[in-house]
């Protein structure tokens, strides 16, 4: 079938509540239409789905208080999709919790938001072996099982439902554009985890302008493995599809590298989102041709690398669009589209968005992205757990880019990842990429630590098992590249730490670079004693 051309993205459109946009989707694609499937294999259609929403929130309603923070422990599955629907179907506000964030920045997130009652479920926590820590959380929080809810609903229950069902704007909650659609965490990929509050209209303004900005054929069926816990999962993976009519398969870990590219062909889906990281997982694990049926794959969080994408189109015939996106802004900003996909920038900024360059002292051709629009978030949660206001309305990315006249956008680097050495102000990334056009076959990092006489030190943590300082510094000399860029320093670990939502963990990448650095220091103190 051919594509429709996209609609012109329209503000207005937005300005309504997540549940009524529901609601409205299943007037326009039918309710009879089948929107969502996970691996139990039992897909909803849109009735069947708000019937569900109005079933379980009804349960939740009794135990929790008009417009309370309610937090969400759950696998990417129709069960985390049906109780964020569930939540709006009530005027609760859902708070997602990264289970992969560990006790202290789960327990941190929960005392941030106000939450005092986790909804999650026994199999998700006995499959993920997270006993531990819902016994930390336990003690700052009541938990509720999922399934002892499933197990209290009763004939009067789903009587109401259906009669919920049929007549939703009677039932559902009343809510406005600007009230809190959800509350989400940062992914602490430099530093710790910070709550952004998005507003319902947030969420909608983003996937509205997506859906201006590429033309998505209804045939379509989505692949979602990223966590619900990320915007990009959240929005682009579950509200996304199940808005726009396009039938969904969610996927509860994109870690299981051995079996989603066979799912991918089981399920013909046409569409995988994905990061760089697990999608380069998934083309070495694949059999045959498990991904080549795929229209694209949507690669966002970090950067894809060139090798990444030569990978998945010398094997699949596939191609990878990359876009990009923060939390802040629900998350996506800018995207390729698949008839018109450039390597190396991350497509155009999204239609509705303002966007602005900050100079960067030491830095041309670039400069740091401020953000304006419908999509960007309400504030940062404040201690008194409400969302501070930004300052006129403009969001600081922090990151460094440049924007051509044509509108593509090529990022440079975080304003946390350039260094300074000997006066020269360098890029992380683009050394990064150096380093792996000379070890494309392993995934690679670096960091920088302050040095006495040049200002800072670039380190390089690698995954190719016979790295050397010497080879890499031959290799920018080759290539042109100042020699003051070169790492001098090189750690090789068998695998570098990921971020549950697929990015590379610079927080702790940095750690064992200091760690290094002092241990180094305590032998050449012993030496010389």
């Amino acid at each position: 079938m051919a594509e429709a051309p996209a609609p012109s993205f329209d503000p207005a459109s937005t300005r309504r509540s997540l549940f009524d946009a529901l609601i409205d989707a299943r007037r326009r694609f039918g309710g009879k239409s089948v929107i969502i499937e996970d691996q139990d294999r039992r897909p909803l259609t849109y009735t069947d789905f708000i019937r569900a929403s109005f079933a379980l929130g009804r349960r939740i309603e009794k135990l929790t208080q008009p417009r309370e923070h309610v937090g969400v422990l759950l696998p990417t599955s129709m069960g985390v999709a049906v109780t964020f629907f569930a939540l709006h179907a009530r005027g609760r506000v859902p708070v997602m919790l990264n289970f992969s964030a560990g006790p202290r920045n789960v327990r941190s997130a929960c005392t941030s938001a106000g939450v005092k009652r986790i909804l999650t479920s026994r199999r998700f926590i006995a499959q993920g072996r997270l006993e531990d820590l819902l016994e930390d959380l336990s003690h700052i929080a009541t938990i509720t099982y999922l399934e002892d809810i499933r197990g209290q609903i009763g004939a009067s229950d789903k009587a109401y439902a259906a009669l919920a069902g049929a007549f939703p704007h009677h039932f559902a909650a009343k809510a406005e554009p600007d009230d809190v659609g959800v509350i989400l965490f940062t992914s602490g990929s430099f530093g710790a985890p910070k709550g952004v509050v998005l507003s319902q209209a947030n969420l909608l303004a983003n996937v509205a302008q997506v859906a201006a900005h590429i033309s998505l054929d209804p045939e379509w069926i989505w692949f979602n493995p990223l966590p619900a816990f990320h915007s990009f999962g959240l929005t682009g993976g579950i509200l996304l599809p199940v808005l726009e009519g396009l039938r969904s398969f969610q996927y509860p870990s994109p870690l299981h590298y051995k079996i989603i590219p066979g799912l991918v062909r089981e399920t013909k889906a046409s569409v995988l989102l994905s990061t760089d990281t697990f999608v380069n997982q998934y083309a070495r694990s694949s059999q045959s041709d498990d991904l080549s049926a795929l229209e694209f794959i949507v690669c966002g969080a970090e950067r894809v690398r060139a090798e990444t994408h030569q990978l998945i189109r010398d094997r699949f015939g596939v191609t990878v669009v990359e876009g990009y996106g923060v939390t802040e802004a629900s998350p996506v900003v800018a995207v390729n589209k698949p008839e018109d996909n450039r390597q190396g920038t991350v497509g155009q900024i999204l239609p509705g968005l303002e966007a602005r360059l900050e100079p960067v002292e030491g830095i041309s051709g670039g400069g740091r992205l401020m953000l304006k629009g419908p999509n960007v978030m309400m504030g940062y949660l404040g201690p008194d757990g409400h969302a501070e206001s930004l300052d006129g309305g403009w969001y600081d990315t922090g990151d460094i880019v440049s924007i051509g006249d044509d509108g593509w956008v090529k990022i440079l680097g975080r304003a946390k990842r350039f260094a300074k050495i000997g006066g020269e102000m360098v890029s992380l990334g683009a050394v990064e990429e150096l380093v792996s056009s000379l070890w494309p076959d392993a995934r690679h990092a670096v960091v920088s630590l302050n040095d006495e006489k040049k200002g800072e030190r670039l380190v390089l943590i690698t995954e190719h098992p016979i790295a050397e300082a010497s080879s890499l510094l031959g290799h920018f000399r080759a290539s042109g590249a100042p020699e003051l860029a070169a790492p001098r320093k090189v750690m090789r670990v068998n695998e570098l730490p990921v971020l549950g939502s697929g990015k590379t963990d610079y927080v702790a990448i940095q750690r064992m670079a200091e760690a290094d650095a002092m241990a180094e220091l305590s032998r050449d103190g012993r030496k010389r004693r």
